[in-house]
């Protein structure tokens, strides 16, 4: 057996379904792949995954696409790759209070938005608001990255980013009526989001692992298709018991959809990923010229 670890993004969610079902089905088994899945609630969040995957604390990492330009152009650059998406469309949003009387990205001049303290995500934010007739008068507060959700629920924040596919469907469990502001819609040409990155030098040395570890994860992408009510138990009784109230059964039919189909599932659109690095250098959020190519790496082909 070959040893990998995977980060996640959050605590489990439909968002990481294929994994959490591959490993209960014995798909990575069956390729003599032994998976360690780590929660950032392990550690409290200490360190992001990509982070982690930087310092070869995991193999792999759940994460936004920006997170591989960010590390590949800081200060001292880090090889980091994407190896494939989870969606094939865009399911996040900007998540608005009740209480915060916005209908549009231009209202959010002046209000608070809790932020993960992504290199790129405040800027963003505010280009978006720009875009929509604002002047970008964004307060940004950074709480602890595990209770961003509750300072919307508890209205001390009045926007922050989520997934349509679990955050909002917990806040319609809940009752609450927030408004979501679609980032397209919003003129944001929001790229891919979560994806699988690695460390590119790692990939060279380990491509015929990864490649293994993507065909179980499709495998197990597959399985949930075509048997929803089992992937549907097999994360519920891994959920903690506060979440349960979510509408599991819509979360992952959303989660699914967006995931593609047999042929689609983990590609990325360069030429998608290549208007969103021009709308970056446009808004000046990334003023580096970066080649597309160097941020994805085919490994399914």
């Amino acid at each position: 057996m070959q040893n990998l670890s995977l980060a996640l993004d959050w605590s489990v969610n439909s968002n990481h379904i294929i994994f959490l079902l591959a490993v209960e089905k014995g798909f990575y088994s069956e390729l003599n792949i032994d998976l360690d899945i780590q929660s950032p609630f392990d550690d409290n969040y200490a360190r992001t995954p990509a982070n982690k995957v930087e310092l070869g604390i995991v193999d792999l990492a759940i994460c936004p696409l920006g997170s591989v330009l960010s590390y590949r152009t800081k200060s001292n650059p880090f090889e980091m790759v994407a190896i494939a998406s989870l969606f094939q469309k865009d399911l996040s949003a900007i998540a608005c209070s009740q209480s915060s009387n916005i209908q549009t990205a231009k209202d959010l001049d002046g209000k608070t938005y809790a932020s993960y303290k992504a290199r790129y995500e405040d800027d963003i934010v505010r280009a978006m608001v720009k875009q929509n007739g604002g002047i970008g008068d964004l307060k940004v507060c950074y709480p602890d990255k595990l209770g961003i959700w509750n300072t919307i629920l508890n209205e001390k924040a009045d926007a922050t980013w989520v997934f349509l596919n679990w955050e909002a469907l917990m806040a319609e469990a809940d009752g609450l009526d927030l408004v979501y502001l679609d980032l397209e819609f919003s003129g944001v040409p929001y790229s891919f989001s979560p994806i699988i990155a690695v460390n590119e030098r790692t990939l060279r040395e380990k491509r015929n692992l990864y490649k293994d570890f993507l065909r179980a994860s499709r495998k197990g992408f597959l399985y949930a298709k075509k048997h929803p009510e089992e992937a549907r138990q097999i994360l519920l009784d891994l959920m903690p018991a506060s979440e349960r109230s979510i509408d599991l059964k819509k979360s992952i039919e959303m989660t699914l959809d967006a995931m593609g189909d047999a042929e689609t599932w983990g590609y990325i659109d360069i030429a998608k990923v290549d208007k969103f690095l021009n709308w970056l250098r446009i808004n000046d959020i990334e003023k580096l010229k970066v080649n597309t190519k160097d941020l994805i790496e085919d490994v399914l082909g």
